[in-house]
């Protein structure tokens, strides 16, 4: 009979099934019900999807929540919270009412994977991190696909509606998270975390290839989907089937690249994951075949994995008391761009879709000569390839 260890690593992988089968089926649901059931236009979508990159902005705070609270509590809190949002979503369909619920869902999401990450880098020995990492990516994607499938089933096959799929998911989530801090006990930190915001000089790189992480990142989730619409005409069915491609690619290879990082260090695996990057982005500004923008969606989207990397670098370097700050820290970094980015290319994007793409090759070169900075055995006193000198 299958029985899921009390280890630090089944609660992690638990807490990320969770996590990602509740965000896949608000996301997924989010477009087709704020056009049927809240009449929104471009401005209203934009306005909710702004408001709910502000939580991941305001995530430095969770160091000081982290005054009243142990990070493994506050992690299982956000994660209820989170499906606390998604329960009420369906009962709010107006503008504002969507507006509140997505703070509440966003709030429980950001503030996890903030605390997710911390304890992720605290609890795994640095020679498995890269590896857990890729299959935490596998457990994300099984978890996805099992959303799709739900929804599939109940909504296109037994006509439930949407109010009573947010319901369902959101409630049944809640009772998950509540079995898992039943299950699981209280598991030790090995380093008594600093309770305030730290920013170190010796951090710079990481702090640096987080933020222009972020920002190609938006440059994908906001044009590059976009493109498959707008310029080739994808209908709704083609682009789950693209979010379902890549999530079965995920499963399929995201443990292998985690392991493989763990072998050639993390200058090369990003190397490799900036590399390509560009030619991705270069293909994006001049590609004219639909089949083809198909292909280079999913090879960008199977590059995500790569950034495994900046985190296990990170560890490597990090004062293991730096850890919790240092997460917070570097997602509000990363958000930095998530506020600006879309807003800024935008514009650009009347202009010339080329030129966004252009800039995202322009992001990964940056992002390239900074990876060749990262020593090819980095650790505390030896963050950049020069700082022994």
């Amino acid at each position: 009979m299958f029985r899921i260890a009390r280890t630090p690593q089944h609660l992690l992988l638990c807490m990320m099934f969770l996590m990602s089968f509740g965000f896949a089926t608000w996301m997924v649901l989010l477009n087709n019900f704020v056009v049927e059931r809240a009449q929104f236009t471009g401005v209203e979508i934009g306005i909710l999807q702004s408001v709910r990159e502000i939580p991941g902005f305001l995530a430095f705070t969770a160091i000081f929540i982290l005054l009243l609270i142990r990070e493994q509590s506050f992690a299982l809190l956000s994660l209820a919270i989170m499906f606390i949002g998604i329960l009420l979503t369906g009962f709010f369909p107006s503008a504002m009412g969507l507006y509140i619920t997505t703070v509440i869902m966003s709030i429980g999401f950001h503030y996890f994977e903030t605390i997710n990450k911390s304890l992720t880098l605290q609890w795994l020995d640095k020679k498995d991190t890269a590896e857990f990492m890729g299959q935490a990516l596998s457990i994300k994607a099984i978890a996805s696909l099992s959303a799709y499938g739900l929804i599939w089933l109940i909504m296109g096959q037994l006509g439930v509606d949407y109010v009573w799929v947010y319901a369902l998911v959101g409630g049944l989530g809640i009772i998950a998270t509540i079995a898992v801090v039943v299950y699981f006990k209280n598991f030790a930190q090995h380093a008594s975390q600093h309770k305030k915001l730290i920013f170190r000089q010796r951090y710079w790189l990481y702090y640096a290839l987080v933020f222009l992480s972020g920002a190609r990142r938006q440059i994908f989730v906001v044009f590059a989907g976009f493109m498959m619409v707008e310029k080739f005409g994808y209908s709704v069915s083609q682009i789950s089937t693209l979010f379902i491609a890549n999530y079965v690619f995920n499963f399929l290879f995201a443990k292998k690249i985690g392991a493989f990082i763990g072998r050639v260090g993390e200058r090369r695996a990003l190397v490799i994951e900036y590399v390509g990057l560009i030619l991705v982005f270069g293909g994006y500004a001049v590609v004219d075949n639909a089949n083809m923008a198909a292909a280079l969606y999913i090879i960008d989207h199977l590059f995500f994995a790569f950034a495994i990397a900046i985190n296990t670098y990170f560890q490597k370097i990090a004062d293991p008391r730096d850890i919790a700050s240092s997460a917070s820290v570097s997602f509000t970094i990363n958000h930095i761009a998530a506020v600006v980015i879309p807003a800024l290319l935008g514009v650009v994007w009347i202009y010339s879709q080329a030129a966004v793409f252009l800039i995202g090759a322009g992001f990964a070169v940056a992002s390239l000569l900074l990876a060749s900075c990262i020593p090819a055995k980095p650790e505390a006193g030896n963050e950049v390839v020069w700082a022994r000198g």
